[in-house]
């Protein structure tokens, strides 16, 4: 069963549209495990993503953040023509891998050693967007003019 009804989830949920779609392009995401790669929580609000890249030096690679999708494709020529392989068992084929990002969640750097790249991600919550409290105000409170209401 491939299909989800999320029509309870917006009956109470205001804001959170792109959610179906979100989790049915993650359905529809090529799952294929080249190259391989982890995700990991490193903080409270900060996060790693790290892919094996053997044999792609930093110019093969590129790392592009657009409309909250962070896309890193390795683009890898040709290999010298007068190779002769009896087992060729390290990938070197070009790849493109997509990682849906949240709202607030931005990349920190990224860095290439001993053949993966480490792709460091950090979710900053505006001030504007914290929890705040909220206070009540009271028949009985009285304000003196030019007083500016909380």
């Amino acid at each position: 069963m491939n299909a989800f009804d999320f029509s309870p989830l917006f009956r109470t949920a205001i804001g959170f549209d792109r959610l179906a779609d979100a989790l049915e392009t993650a359905n529809r995401a090529d799952a294929g495990g080249y190259p391989p790669y982890n995700i990991e929580l490193t903080g409270e609000d900060a996060y790693r993503i790290s892919l094996a890249v053997a044999g792609f030096t930093a110019d093969d690679l590129d790392i592009e953040v657009k409309q909250n999708v962070l896309t890193v494709t390795g683009k890898k020529g040709d290999d010298i023509a007068d190779r002769k392989y009896l087992h060729r068992g390290i990938a070197k084929r070009s790849f493109q891998r997509s990682y849906q990002l949240a709202d607030y969640v931005r990349v920190d750097g990224a860095d290439l050693k001993d053949g993966l790249l480490h792709i460091d991600l950090v979710r900053e919550i505006p001030e504007a967007m914290k929890p705040r409290r909220i206070e009540i105000r009271g028949q009985d409170d009285k304000y003196i003019e030019g007083d500016v209401a909380a």
